[in-house]
Parts: structure tokens; C-alpha cells; sequence
């Protein structure tokens, strides 16, 4: 019905009112009217002012999201992937951050620029709330100032709408009025969270103001806890049984889901014969249920520093499906025999039974692989099949690159927190062999599991990374040139040109540059229905198999296979699968980008933390990132902050977007990968920003003003043509909604596959 209304209004070339539209298609009242609903939410068709269905094109409109900025202006992303466009504030019409809505071009950009936009009307809000801090403004209410620094419009909060904040408590409130250009946006406070500062507060922000789902259903915690904590005679039934195998699990100290275990053998012809052994949710989570019902809203689970929000109720994911040792544990396993040329000659899927023999650790067994002579005898049992493990992910590793996977190994954080929740130190984490084996493992049964879906018709979710496009690999190759590591052909790339340039660089002063810019320039990886294949590792077929404690695709994935294993898979339920994959691919990537997000400001949060015990302390470090306020600097240990280009007092600079560098009028210049020695200077907990400088920088200026009697403010007077002209060094405004002269304090703006 969808498509029949589309091409009807498509094919008259206006807008069309719904008796027309009845008469059209033929359809049902209520058919059409829901059509048309779901068309609207999804950008497809615009309702006019009159209720005149139009498609967005007719209308010189252009569907997309929201992206905006501490300051206020922001850019508009059409979903049909076409260019991002500049948005200013006013051209925001009461937009927020993550809003979808239509837009209309009002300028075609100049070279190098952005075409710029206004947003015409707001399709479907990001959130019906708001988390921040309350200030009140005694008897009249008060404001909420917002968490998320990318809305730059407080809430007012009347007086009625308080219940209860008082003045600093961190709050989330439901907005009433959303902003326009002639009103404030006002909300109501729903939730107190608690005081600013207070333990686990500034994680709990980021919770709510994500909207992530931190507390089960009493349906779904009474569904886990029914289901006990043993497996039963039962269960086994038909399963082939691996407990007479030597398995392990291998993960890291603190893991408390163990959703995979490894075994590994040698058949009579001298195969490899591994086996990947992955916990059966599904025998536990049935579709529909209440547990999958909260399973699928969250579609991963998402780990802080201090604390991990799991998919699963914890009876579950810590107990029941978690491969604990020396306990029976239902699985679905994928065993596959490999040559030694790392192919996979025969592979076999099928429920399973299994009892770990072993919990080893990515630590203990790194240290067994370099030599410790005391664990290799507490684990003298698993020591020989461990290093026959070894071995085989030498053999995968290679043959993977063989093919031209893309392995960028970006450095990752590890933050330590005290018992009060406070970042005391922030480390690299280091991925030894042991973490590289188990994730050669994992990738095998994922690209098995995936040709097997593709060889026997099994609707399946597939993980797919398209190539980038074509125009930013032009201007990578453009910039690579530039230091000698040009790709031959942009055209029909394939990954071994791309693994070809960061092996070229590996090693060399370029090499951090390089891969940064390289990885930047890389599609994302999202969830499909469809089998497109994986860029980034050059594989044909590939998905998510092997974590379905922690992750909805590989639950949907363990369903449909065990359909196709029991018979069930017959021409109804394969419409019925898929008929339900786009939805639930498109609703998974969403969540897995959410998640993402969650991380990443946990972390920044904490890391900012850190250096606040660390301000006025010197540094090394390398430009991580060129914008036009500055550049970013990375430190060994991943904080990032800002170096602000109004710092780099000896010339004006101006950005070379393209390669990615400032360049002064003098001929100075930063450029992304440079080393570089800085000062910690801020560290602004709202926003989670560090503010950097450049120690000689700050050196030189201290030497050039020594010893003066007399200056004058180089921000407040220049000479110019023979006279004073006076310069404000003043920036930003006050922010929407806001009583003037009400008392706040500033903020600073912000600046795999």
C-alpha cells in the first residue's frame, strides 16, 4: 500500500488529499490512513497545512536528522546520503539535536563549503526529555541547563512544574513546549537523580539523558528468575554432547558473561578441528517473551566504568547462560575443521551440551604465551592445546591478510576508578596475543555461520561494511600524495589497496597520520538483511554469531539457525523472518550506535575527571584531530584535549581542511600526527572537554612580555590604516529561554567498522 500511494503522488506531480488517495489506490480507509502515518514518520510523504499528502521533493523539501552544536547552529544529514548542509541558529526553527525533520536549501555553498539550510518543520523529536542541572529562580521556578551540550536551549521549569528540586540537583524533566523562534522550550521535572557530584551521578546523567534502559520489567525478572539456575536431563536431550572435550574460556578478569568457550583437537588427517562454543540464549529467551521484549528495546548491553547495563537480567547472563566451569551449560556450537592454509574444508552446526574445564584470563594466559613458568604448570592440563591454538591463529591471521583484511588496532582506554567512583588513573589497554587469538576464533565462526546462512537460503541479520565512497577516498588520496602514500586507483577499491598503504606506512614517523585518516575516511558497519559483505575484513559473507549474551543480532541469528536445524524453516516462517529483518536490523545498528555513544562520553567524562587532578602538569603527545578552533592532541594513554587556535599567539592560522592541518601566514604549521608538548589547562566536567596548550608556546610568550613596563591588550586595541580600532574579545550569547540577567555559570562550547 505504501509503494501504490507513493508512486500515485508521484505519477500526478502534487500533493493529493486522501479521498483522491482512496480513490487511487482502492485501498481500505484504514489501510490508507496507517500507510500514510508511516510514510509521514519516515520522511517518505509531508502532510501540508491544507492535509494534502506531497512527496518532499514537490515541496523543495529534503528529509533528514538534526546535528547540532554547543553554539547553537549545526548541520542538517539528508537521509538519502547526499551532503550534510550548514544549518545557522536561526535557521534552526526550534530543531534539537538528534530531531529528524525537513529542510529547505537557501544556499548553495562555495568551494570547499557546505550548501546551507533551515529547518521547515520537525518530523519526529530525538526525546520527550531532558537531563541536567536545576537552578532555581526562587518563587518563579527555575531552569534545567541541559547535560547534553549539543542543546543549547535551557528548559524553563514554572514554579508548579518544580516537584521538589531544589537549587544543583541533577534532574530529568519532560518537556511540555518544545522551543520556536518566538518561544522558550518549558518542561516539568519528573525524576530527581540526586546532588552534581555525588557517586555515580555523572554516569547515571548519561543513562537518562540517553534514555537507556537501566531497570528490568517485573514480568521479565520474574520470567529469569522461574527459569532456575541448572540445566536439566531434559535439556540434553538430542544435543551432541562436547563434555568429554578439553574447553576453555578465555576473557578478561572481571568478565562475568562468558558467552563463548574454544576447544580445539586434531582429526585423523591432521586438521584443525576447532570448536567455537557460544552460549543458547535462545533456548532460554523465546521470541515474544517477556525477557525478549526488554532484550530486543535494548538490543546490547553497554558497559561504563563502573557499572555494565546487560541485555539480559543478570539470572541470565551472569548465571544460567554464562559457561561458568565445571558446569554443564547448554550451547550452540560451530565446529569447524580448518587446513593449513587457515581455510575451513568442513564446518558443522548444532545444539550442543558443554562443561568448561577451564576460566582462563587474557592476562594469564599472554603471560603463559611469553614464558611464566608458574602459570604454565598451574595450567600445565590446557598449556599443550593452548599452544596449538597459538599456531592456528597464526594460520587464520595470515591467510585473513592474505586477502587484504584491514586491521587498524586502535589504542584503547582502561580507566581505574578508587571506591568513591573517581578516575585515579587512566591506562592503555593492551590487546596480547590471547585477545588477538579469541578474536581470530570469534571472526571465523562469524564468516562460517554467515556462508552457511547464504549456502542453505537462511534468512539471517548479516554484519555488512560497504565500501567507503568514492569522493572521500578521493580526498584521502589526495592528502596521502601528499606524504607519498597514494592509492593507484579510487575506483571499484578493494580492501588490499587500503591494507597496502598502512603497511607501506607502518613503522615510518607517518604512520599514526595515516591510519587515522584512513580509518576516518571508512564506511560504518551497520546490521542487514541483506548479504553485502564486510569491507573492512574482505569477506564475502559475515555476521554476528558469537555473543548473544550481550547482543540481540546474534540472538536473531541463533534463532534462525536452530529453525533450519529442527525443520521449522518452512515458506511461511521464512516470509515471516523476512518480513521482520529490515525493522529489526535498522532498530539493532540504532542501538548499537547508541551504545557507542554512551561509552565514549562515559569515558571522556572519567578521563576528564582524571585530568583535573592533572591541570598545570606537561605532557607529550600528538595531533589527533584539526579543526577551525584548533587541534585536538592525544596523549599514550588516549585523553584528548583541545589546543584552541586563539592560543597560538605568534600568527593567525587558518585551516587546510583537506590536509588536515593549521597553517600560519608565516608558514608555521600543525598537522594531524605531529608530536607535540602540551599543558593541561581545563578540564570542564559538564562537557567533558580538556583544554590544552602548547608549552613553548606559553614559554615564549611569558619571555616576550618580561621585563614590559607597559602593554596594551592585543584582544581590545589594534593599529589599523593609522587609527585604534577597537576588537571585542567577547564570544557566544546568552542561550535561548533564558531570563535576562539570571545568574549561570559558563560553559564551555564544543567544539568500527
Amino acid at each position: 500500500m505504501k509503494e501504490q500511494i507513493l508512486d500515485l503522488i508521484r505519477s500526478t506531480g502534487r500533493p493529493m488529499d486522501g479521498e483522491e488517495i482512496l480513490s487511487g489506490t482502492g485501498g481500505g480507509e484504514d489501510a490508507v490512513r496507517s500507510a500514510l502515518e508511516e510514510l509521514s514518520i519516515t520522511g517518505r510523504v509531508m502532510i501540508t497545512r491544507k492535509g494534502r499528502a506531497a512527496l518532499p521533493e514537490q515541496l523543495g523539501l529534503i528529509y533528514g536528522r538534526v546535528q547540532c552544536n554547543a553554539r547553537g547552529y549545526g548541520f542538517f544529514i539528508p537521509a538519502d546520503g547526499s551532503g550534510d548542509m550548514f544549518i545557522s541558529a536561526e535557521g534552526m526553527n526550534g530543531a534539537l539535536h538528534g530531531d529528524m525533520a525537513f529542510a529547505r536549501r537557501v544556499d548553495r555553498g562555495g568551494r570547499g563549503s557546505s550548501d546551507r539550510c533551515e529547518i521547515t518543520a520537525v518530523v519526529k523529536r530525538a526525546s520527550d526529555r531532558l537531563t541536567g542541572t536545576f537552578e532555581s529562580d526562587g518563587e518563579f521556578g527555575g531552569y534545567v541547563i541541559p547535560d547534553d551540550p549539543r542543546v543549547s536551549v535551557d528548559a524553563m521549569i514554572p514554579m508548579k512544574n518544580v516537584n521538589g528540586a531544589k537549587h544543583g540537583d541533577k534532574v530529568v524533566a519532560r518537556i511540555l513546549q518544545y522551543p520556536g523562534s518566538r518561544r522558550p522550550m518549558i518542561g516539568a521535572i519528573t525524576e530527581i537523580l540526586g546532588k552534581t557530584g555525588d557517586k555515580g551521578m555523572d554516569i547515571l546523567s548519561i543513562i537518562r539523558r540517553l534514555e537507556l534502559p537501566d531497570e528490568f520489567s517485573s514480568a521479565a525478572i520474574k520470567q529469569a528468575k522461574a527459569l532456575g539456575k541448572y540445566i536439566s536431563d531434559e535439556d540434553i536431550k538430542g544435543r551432541r554432547d562436547f563434555r568429554g572435550i578439553l574447553t576453555v574460556t578465555i576473557d578478561g578478569a572481571d568478565a562475568k558473561d562468558l558467552d563463548d568457550a574454544v576447544s580445539l583437537e586434531r582429526t585423523p588427517k591432521g586438521l584443525f578441528r576447532l570448536g567455537v562454543h557460544i552460549a543458547d540464549v535462545s533456548h532460554y529467551v523465546r521470541a515474544g517473551g517477556a525477557i525478549d521484549k526488554e532484550a530486543y528495546k535494548r538490543g546490547t548491553s553497554v558497559y561504563f566504568p563502573d557499572r555494565v547495563l546487560p541485555m539480559l537480567p543478570k539470572e541470565l547472563s551472569n548465571g544460567l547462560c554464562s559457561l561458568n566451569p565445571n558446569e554443564d551449560k547448554l550451547a550452540l556450537s560451530c565446529v569447524m575443521d580448518i587446513d593449513r592454509r587457515g581455510k575451513v574444508v568442513k564446518h558443522s552446526i548444532c545444539e550442543s551440551v558443554i562443561c568448561s574445564d577451564r576460566r582462563l584470563t587474557y592476562e594469564d594466559v599472554n603471560a603463559m604465551f611469553e614464558g611464566d613458568k608458574a602459570l604454565r604448570n598451574k595450567y600445565s592440563d590446557v598449556l599443550p592445546m593452548l599452544m596449538e591454538m597459538r599456531e592456528l591463529m597464526g594460520i587464520l591471521r595470515e591467510r585473513r591478510d592474505a586477502r587484504g583484511s584491514i586491521d587498524f588496532d586502535l589504542p584503547e582506554a582502561k580507566i581505574i576508578l578508587d571506591k568513591q567512583g573517581h578516575a585515579e588513573d587512566v591506562q592503555l589497554y593492551v590487546r596480547g596475543e590471547a585477545n588477538k587469538m579469541i578474536e581470530e576464533f570469534m571472526l571465523a565462526a562469524n564468516e562460517t555461520v554467515a556462508r552457511h546462512g547464504v549456502e542453505k537460503n537462511i534468512p539471517l541479520m548479516y554484519r555488512v561494511h560497504h565500501p567507503p565512497e568514492e569522493s572521500r577516498m578521493e580526498d584521502l588520496n589526495e592528502f596521502l600524495n601528499t606524504l607519498g602514500y597514494g592509492i593507484r586507483s579510487t575506483e571499484n577499491l578493494r580492501p588490499s589497496a587500503v591494507q597496502r598503504v598502512l603497511r607501506q606506512a607502518a613503522g615510518s614517523p607517518e604512520e599514526s597520520i595515516v591510519s587515522r585518516v584512513t580509518l576516518r575516511a571508512m564506511s560504518k558497519a551497520r546490521y542487514s538483511p541483506d548479504c553485502d559483505g564486510h569491507f573492512g575484513l574482505a569477506a564475502e559473507c559475515y555476521c554476528h554469531f558469537t555473543s548473544p549474551i550481550r547482543r540481540y543480532p546474534d540472538l536473531m541469528v541463533h534463532r534462525a539457525l536452530k529453525d533450519a536445524l529442527h525443520g521449522r524453516l518452512n515458506e511461511k516462517k521464512r516470509k515471516s523472518w523476512l518480513s521482520r529483518l529490515p525493522e529489526a536490523s535498522n532498530h539493532c545498528s540504532d542501538r548499537e550506535i547508541a551504545a557507542v555513544e554512551a561509552e565514549r562520553a562515559a569515558d571522556d567524562l572519567k578521563k576528564c575527571e582524571y585530568m583535573k587532578d592533572h591541570l598545570g602538569e606537561e605532557f607529550e603527545g600528538i595531533i589527533s584531530g584539526v579543526v577551525q578552533q584548533g587541534f585536538f592532541v592525544e596523549l599514550p594513554n588516549t585523553v584528548e584535549g583541545l589546543v584552541r587556535v586563539s592560543t597560538l599567539l605568534d600568527d593567525r592560522y587558518f585551516l587546510e581542511e583537506k590536509r588536515h592541518r593549521l597553517v600560519g601566514r608565516g608558514g608555521r604549521q600543525f598537522r594531524l600526527g605531529d608530536p607535540v608538548r602540551v599543558k593541561a589547562m581545563a578540564a570542564d566536567m559538564e562537557t567533558g572537554k580538556i583544554d590544552f596548550e602548547l608549552c613553548e608556546e606559553r614559554r615564549a610568550h611569558t619571555a616576550r612580555h618580561t621585563g614590559r613596563k607597559k602593554t596594551t591588550p592585543r584582544s581590545t586595541e589594534r593599529q589599523k590604516d593609522g587609527k585604534i580600532s577597537i576588537h571585542k574579545g567577547k564570544r557566544g550569547g546568552s542561550r535561548g529561554g533564558r531570563k535576562k540577567g539570571n545568574k549561570k555559570a559558563g560553559r564551555k562550547p564544543q567544539g568500527t567498522p
